[in-house]
């Protein structure tokens, strides 16, 4: 879901990336954000 690319550098360099399959989740991972922002944090007293 996530590709690395290393270059034999001084000093070191990688990078990050999504594969395929980890650009498929990104609607998914969208959604959960909306849901974390529409809900925010809860009351530590509430039993939800």
């Amino acid at each position: 879901m996530i590709s690395r690319t290393v270059y034999p550098e001084v000093p070191p360099k990688v990078i990050y990336g999504l594969t395929e399959k980890g650009n498929d989740l990104l609607p998914i991972i969208d959604m959960m954000e909306t849901f974390g922002k529409y809900h925010g944090e809860q009351p530590k007293n509430n039993k939800e």
